[in-house]
């Protein structure tokens, strides 16, 4: 038997010992089918790692998937199906996703399965509670460490902002996520789960113009997601009377939600 030569080839190429495990089991007719097999298994076993290592590194509360979501109570946009979203089709097009509905009803659960999707597809993703993120923007920004967040949020094509405005934000750390969401604009995608309304967002970052400034950004590819309780008033209100509520008057935009 050569497994002992096997497992020091795999070693110093750089595969994984499992290979020369596959290198006993594995039938094939032909020579090349039968390397076809091991090497199809070795990079099987690598996506699947590189995955797992996605996954465990994003932040997740916890992983979910698509079982057990209630698609039927989630209203889409136009132009959105839920085929579309969970191909993540929106990741390569560089779009945002803004999940608006009640503490509770399943924006967390969605967001966390897109994310996990994202992982599974070898896309990086940072998952965070909005206030933490504003915490440690904060925090690096007195110690000098700023760079070194600021590095492990670029490696992430996927940004997943939970429980946006849920509490009130540190002044500084609120600008430094203001500064960072425009400075991804149109370079990643943002998942951003909240139960405030446009309007009261300047209770988020404490400027009106920073906050007109950054719904507009966020909304110019986006799709909004409207959960059970509270969609039926806001689907009431336009993005416009929204907008309009915390823009100067000068910096108006005529824009219709359902086209982005």
């Amino acid at each position: 038997m050569l497994k002992e030569e096997i497992i020091d080839c795999c070693k110093k190429l750089k595969l994984s010992r499992n290979l020369a495990e596959m290198a006993q089991t594995t039938d094939g007719q032909t020579h090349q089918e039968y390397l076809y097999k091991l090497l199809a298994a070795e990079l099987k076993n690598r996506e699947h790692g590189r995955s797992a290592k996605l996954i465990n590194s994003a932040g997740f509360y916890s992983t979910k998937t698509f079982d057990g979501i209630r698609f039927d109570e989630i209203t889409l946009p136009a132009g959105l199906t839920m085929e579309s979203l969970k191909s993540l089709d929106f990741i390569r097009e560089k779009k945002n996703i803004i999940m608006y509905g009640r503490t509770g009803t399943g924006k967390t659960m969605l967001s966390t399965a897109l994310g996990v999707a994202a992982c599974q597809k070898g896309i990086p993703v940072r998952f965070y509670r909005t206030a933490t993120l504003v915490n440690q923007l904060s925090e690096a920004k007195k110690s000098g460490a700023l760079g070194s967040i600021l590095k492990k949020l670029n490696k992430a094509s996927l940004i997943i902002l939970d429980e946006w405005g849920y509490v009130p934000y540190d002044r500084t750390g609120a600008q430094l996520l203001f500064d960072y969401l425009c400075e991804i604009h149109e370079q990643k995608s943002i998942i951003l789960n909240t139960n405030l309304e446009f309007s009261r967002w300047v209770n988020v970052l404490y400027d009106e113009q920073m906050t007109a400034a950054l719904v507009g950004r966020l909304m110019h590819h986006c799709y909004l997601l409207l959960f059970p309780g509270e969609n039926n008033r806001l689907r009431e209100s336009s993005i416009n009377e929204l907008y309009r509520s915390i823009a100067p008057p000068a910096k108006n935009k005529e824009d219709n939600w359902h086209d982005h």
